[in-house]
């Protein structure tokens, strides 16, 4: 069996084993977790996707820096890195059974997922998900040795649906192959359930593939890594876990989960305004951009808030209501859902009257893959990212929006850019047009429309009027490439 050491015995297992035909040593260190034969190298952690058994042959299914060898990985996506699969064929049966029991042994503790549900949007963005899900995400998944059940979305909220009633013991995670919305669907769907206290404890996995992709161009940049879908799906196999924060929108009775942003002004009425010129592409942010900065409104209204450490002196002093929006208010208490934290509305001891040109809550750094809405935004310090702008030039406005991608419009002195952990939104009425209201966009959704907005007859969750918003620190948890701050 030549000089095969159990790992238990020592921190190296040795063997000989032969390649292409030709005998080498090789050793697996197991403390570094570090596989060696001949020249190569290989982290089990960082480039060790799975192995599998064949006939006398261990087949190791890897991860590399592309070195003019092996296989452009899911389209070439992964800036240089190459899929590649090498076979060790062990010299006795003692070998192969003792090294692919240890190496596996060594794969599962790394608390990588084995099951996973899969959502796939065919319907968003560009329409790429299902594609994108067969090029990029499938292979990965089965080198990794992954089961995985795959459901298409039919129509709006059907991920919500299905995840109010998935079997979330039959599975390791849930992966959305889609923009931000499905994501969204999902953590509301979760906790809606009765058991939501474990179920958004299932850790959730974002592939882009929509238009958006704020939360996979915020998980991945965090790292350096680019907003790719093969980047993506890496880092739900590595099963690195991320906590993170998730903000409850109270309105009466209803209840809204938001994992990403609110917007109301000229963020939200460029987002889904423009939607009427859906057949330019991308080009329609930009092209609708211009016509709302030069054909400028304002809107009335008034924010509260509970400032971070650190913000106090932002707005004035607010007089206390000594309300509170409590549990009690929801009528989820009475399927046991998830309620949101309570308010004590005497914490709300800031404000800040309008009119606004825009108001943008942020949970995560990203808006989208070109939008750095919020750069010091975290995952889960339990604060939300405030940007709001209350008067600009045209010209400098439109300058703002050119300075998204890189984050340093909130430097600005016509921006205020500050973290609260609680907020409450009261908006009012176009100060130049009193008749028409404005539009609430979460999370890339309407949640409320005013009156004379676009699309104005269509039902929202919530009305145009005051809601109540309050981070929960920590609550969900995502895959993302390693434990970011």
């Amino acid at each position: 069996m030549g000089n095969t050491k159990p790992i238990t015995a020592a921190p190296i297992l040795s063997d000989r084993v032969r390649v292409n035909g030709v005998e080498t040593p090789v050793t697996f260190t197991a403390e570094e977790g570090i596989l060696r034969w001949s020249e190569n190298r290989l982290s089990i952690a960082k480039e060790v996707l799975g192995i599998t058994v064949e006939d006398s042959k261990i087949k190791i299914r890897a991860i590399k820096e592309n070195d003019d060898g092996g296989i452009i990985c899911c389209g070439g996506d992964t800036e240089g890195t190459v899929r590649r699969s090498y076979n060790l064929e062990m010299l006795t049966e003692d070998s192969l059974r003792i090294w692919s029991q240890k190496l596996q042994e060594f794969i599962d503790s790394l608390g990588r997922p084995k099951r996973l549900f899969v959502f796939v949007n065919p319907y968003g963005g560009k329409r790429s998900a299902s594609k994108i899900f067969i090029d990029s995400v499938k292979p990965l998944l089965d080198d990794a040795n992954i089961d995985y059940t795959v459901q298409e979305t039919k129509y709006q909220l059907h991920a919500k649906e299905v995840a109010k009633s998935l079997d979330i013991l039959r599975y390791d995670g849930v992966v959305c192959v889609s923009g931000d919305g499905i994501l969204v669907e999902v953590v509301n769907g979760l906790l809606e359930r009765e058991d939501w206290d474990s179920a958004i404890k299932m850790p959730l996995g974002v592939v882009p593939a929509g238009t958006g992709n704020g939360m996979a161009k915020s998980l991945l940049d965090a790292v350096g890594l680019s907003c790719t879908a093969s980047n993506a799906t890496l880092a739900i196999i590595r099963g690195h876990k991320q906590s993170l924060d998730v903000a409850t929108i109270s309105q009466g009775q209803n209840r809204f989960f938001s994992v990403l942003m609110l917007a109301w002004g000229l963020i939200a009425d460029i987002d889904i305004e423009s939607e009427k010129y859906r057949w330019m592409g991308s080009a329609r942010i930009d092209y609708y951009a211009i016509q709302r900065i030069f054909r400028l409104r304002r809107y009335n209204g008034c924010i509260k808030f509970v400032a971070a450490p650190g913000y106090e002196t932002f707005g004035e002093p607010a007089d206390p209501e000594g309300e509170t929006i409590s549990e009690v208010k929801s009528s989820l208490v009475q399927h046991k859902a998830y309620c949101g934290p309570a308010l004590q509305m005497k914490d709300f001891n800031r404000k800040i009257e309008g009119p606004f040109v825009s108001v943008w809550l942020h949970n995560v750094p990203w808006g989208g893959e070109d939008t750095l809405a919020a750069p010091d935004a975290k995952f889960s310090d339990g604060y939300l990212d405030l940007v709001v702008i209350k008067d600009c030039p045209k010209l400098t406005l439109l300058s703002l929006m050119t300075e998204l991608n890189k984050g340093s419009h909130v430097k600005s002195p016509h921006v205020l850019y500050f973290k609260v952990k609680a907020f409450v939104l009261e908006p009012g009425t176009q100060l130049d047009d009193g008749s028409k209201e404005g539009i609430i966009d979460v999370d890339g959704e309407v949640l409320a429309r005013g009156k004379g907005t676009y699309k104005s007859n269509y039902k929202t969750l919530m009305t145009y009027d005051k809601l109540y918003i309050k981070v929960d620190q920590g609550l969900a948890t995502v895959f993302s490439p390693s434990i970011i701050s």
